[in-house]
């Protein structure tokens, strides 16, 4: 079985998401995808997150509709601040002989470029194969490659340097995958009482303002 694990704040879950999973299944052959939502993500501040239980459960809403999404709650379950390398080695203990081939690893191009400062960075890169999403507003009119080279070249000016690693050459890519759908804009949109319905999948939705989570939605 091919895994590949997308992990994240999902705070909320949005269409981008899901339209990412979806892509990875269908264009790169993947059996699973796994969502793992963080109980306190390493790279961004905490503030204005909904509590783990609330998304864990949008996440649990989105997977219900495809068989092929598994909402994973490990990070959660760990609390703290989670690393991804120990997330995969826990992965690949997990499910042991039922994977085929090396863990993806889903990440948005902007998180690519930092890539190097991640916890045990080497050793990840190992044990993955990336998977690499571009946003649209990333595009230039040059090909993906030479327009991500040229942003990862600012910020791998030393150490683990991507751009001359055959990491870069070896991911997978996923063009033009990441609808222009942040999960701040969602918050924002639901600050003001806007309409965000067609950002976000109905289940979770609903989940949003039934609850009342993220503001005014009168």
């Amino acid at each position: 079985m091919k895994i590949a694990v997308l992990g994240g704040s999902f705070n909320p879950v949005h269409n981008a998401h899901v339209s990412v999973a979806a892509q990875v299944c269908d264009s790169l052959g993947y059996d699973r995808v796994l969502f793992i939502p963080a109980y306190k993500p390493p790279h961004k501040e905490m503030n204005g997150v909904l509590s783990a239980e609330h998304r864990l459960k949008m996440l649990e809403l989105v997977c219900e509709d495809d068989s092929r999404f598994v909402c994973e709650d490990c990070e959660i379950k760990r609390e703290g601040v989670s690393y991804t390398y120990d997330t995969v080695c826990y992965l690949e203990e997990k499910y042991g002989s039922s994977l085929t081939g090396k863990i993806g690893l889903v990440m948005g191009t902007d998180l690519f470029a930092g890539f190097k400062y991640w916890y045990k960075a080497d050793k990840l890169a190992e044990k993955c194969t990336l998977i690499l999403a571009d946003r649209p507003e990333e595009k230039t009119g040059s090909s993906f490659s030479n327009h991500a080279l040229g942003n990862f070249a600012s910020v791998n000016s030393e150490g683990f340097d991507i751009t001359k690693d055959s990491l870069f050459d070896s991911a997978l890519r996923l063009e033009n995958s990441l609808l222009s759908i942040s999960s701040t804009r969602i918050r924002e949109m639901a600050a003001r009482g806007e309409d965000f319905s067609s950002l976000v999948p109905k289940k979770v939705f609903d989940y949003i303002v039934n609850g009342k989570f993220y503001g005014n939605h009168s």
